[in-house]
């Protein structure tokens, strides 16, 4: 007698160690992402950047989660997202035992940048391994609201483990600590995760990351450099013209792939390409945010870590606690409403902030201004990418998501180098005319700040000490810091402003229409 097969058993539900450990992964990267700009005025204080060697330490970590990140999750699913969660995990925490131990300001980046690496492929191939292991939408939505959950907790922890382990301890150990927890992730990988992945039709596009990595370098390096060795200067326009050739090669390169980084068709749709304007511009305004307010408080004040995390916990500390208005927003309300909403808040926070004296040290002072950006990123940072895939067909929903995680931290990544150049550009100009105007100042005393000023820019110059001769100069280098990144808050909001009035103006019909009536665009990797 034929023996009958047995029916084809159901999908067990996610491992409970599966998602334990894509939970802690994200938590552990954006604690990595978030954590050092509490820190910047300790970096200032110990290891004496110069010019814009401070900007660098956060690009530096901020860099390769931009530009790798969308290649981490495809490598993912090649060889296998449990080792890439483990490998990632590893990488960070080699990364921050490497900042721990930094003698000077480029070992700290080279600390950043590795630990950057790891986050690049934590990020996406957390969200993946959890996604792929959940057999029905409605377990998947959960699942992922659990995961959101924990990006959010890292956002809220990190200002908290640099405030407190800066105060009490010292800068190298904060980074010990989110090492520890990365060796920590690591090991909970290996042990609990159920490896999964999905080869078919997935390729690495390595002209298209070869390409956009030395492109957005380029860009990075000519805009935070330019006001160090002047917007003239060679190694700047070289930076400038090598970034316009590798990105001209890039959208080359995107348009002959079989499997693009980034689909460069996307932007046929008029409503995606406003959002993915909507992405960079108005995430560069929240990071370019945070990072004034983190040099205001630190560098420039000279206030304690714990005293800086207050700051980035009004900034990042109320999404976790506004996930669940923004999620009943979205379902109640088109998403660009939102998005709006958010984005105008973000605005009226920098403007607000951008009216501070540099010598209000009270915390108080912040909590309306800071509060208001906080509230506005916890409404847009969900509804931007909602607005995108709303913009696009169904099948193309992925690639849509994909593609404006990929604008969006590249909106962050801009964000300290615009506001770092635009700041210290403005008040080294500033400073300069004032030490040629003071009245009362000696010849010596002034003399002895340009020197400082050129060497190391105006936040050496407000860094010195009182009884040195430069010293008699920090009054003028601290009022040229406040104004300059005011006009940072400025510049801040009005992208901010841009941004929502975009929003107003151009996604005013609904995308889901003019999605479908877009001709469905045939790509071996969607099928």
């Amino acid at each position: 007698m034929p023996r009958t097969p047995d029916p084809a058993p159901s999908r067990a539900s996610l491992p409970v160690g599966t998602l334990v450990a894509g939970c802690l992964a994200v938590c552990l990267a954006q604690i990595g992402l978030a954590m050092p700009a509490t820190l910047n005025g300790l970096f200032q204080e110990h290891l004496h950047p110069v010019g814009s060697q401070l900007t660098w330490i956060s690009d530096a970590f901020l860099l390769p989660v931009a530009v790798l990140e969308l290649s981490f999750g495809v490598l993912g699913d090649l060889f296998g997202r449990r080792r890439l969660l483990i490998g990632g995990a590893l990488l960070l925490c080699a990364g921050e035992v490497v900042a721990a131990t930094a003698s000077g300001i480029h070992q700290l980046w080279a600390g950043q940048a590795l630990a950057g690496l790891g986050a690049a492929a934590l990020f996406p191939t957390s969200l993946a391994m959890i996604a792929a292991g959940t057999p029905s939408g409605a377990q998947r939505a959960r699942a992922i609201a659990v995961w959101a959950s924990s990006l959010s907790a890292g956002g809220f922890l990190a200002p908290l483990l640099g405030g407190v382990t800066g105060t009490y301890g010292s800068w190298r150990s904060a980074f010990i600590v989110v090492a520890v927890l990365a060796a920590a992730s690591a090991l909970v990988s290996l042990l609990a995760a159920a490896d999964s992945r999905a080869p078919e039709g997935r390729s690495l596009d390595v002209a298209g990351q070869v390409t956009i990595g030395i492109g957005l370098f380029a860009l990075l390096y000519a805009v935070i450099q330019g006001p160090t060795d002047g917007w003239g200067s060679t190694p700047v326009v070289v930076a400038f013209v090598l970034a316009a050739v590798f990105l001209a090669l890039f959208v080359a390169a995107e348009l002959r792939a079989r499997s693009p980084l980034l689909r460069l068709d996307l932007f046929r749709n008029r409503s995606f390409a406003i959002a993915a304007v909507v992405a960079v511009v108005g995430m560069f305004s929240f990071l370019g945010t945070a990072y004034a307010a983190s040099i205001r408080l630190g560098p420039i004040q000279h206030q304690s870590p714990l005293r800086t995390a207050f700051a980035f916990l009004l900034l990042n500390g109320l999404t976790p606690f506004l996930t669940p208005l923004t999620s009943r927003l979205l379902h109640r309300l088109h998403a660009r409403v939102p998005l709006t909403i958010g984005l105008a808040l973000i605005a009226a926070g920098d403007f607000l902030a951008a009216t501070l004296d540099v010598d209000d040290r009270a915390l108080s002072s912040l909590i309306l201004p800071l509060g208001l950006v906080g509230v506005g990123f916890a409404l847009t940072v969900s509804s931007i990418t909602a607005t995108a895939v709303n913009t696009v067909p169904v099948h193309l929903a992925g690639m849509a998501s994909g593609a404006t995680n990929l604008l969006r931290d590249f909106g962050f990544t801009l964000g300290p180098a615009v506001i770092g150049a635009v700041a210290l550009g403005q008040a080294a100009t500033r400073v300069s005319t004032s030490l040629a105007t003071a009245p009362g100042l000696s010849t010596e005393s002034r003399g002895a700040a340009h020197e400082v000023l050129k060497e190391g820019g105006p936040l050496a110059l407000n860094s010195v000490p009182a009884e040195s001769a430069p010293g008699a100069a920090r009054a003028y280098a601290l009022d040229a810091l406040g104004h300059g990144y005011a006009i940072g808050f400025v510049v801040c909001g009005c992208a901010a402003l841009f941004s929502a009035l975009l929003v107003v103006t151009a996604l005013r019909g609904e995308g889901a229409t003019e999605a479908a009536q877009q001709p469905e665009v045939k790509h071996p990797a969607l099928s």
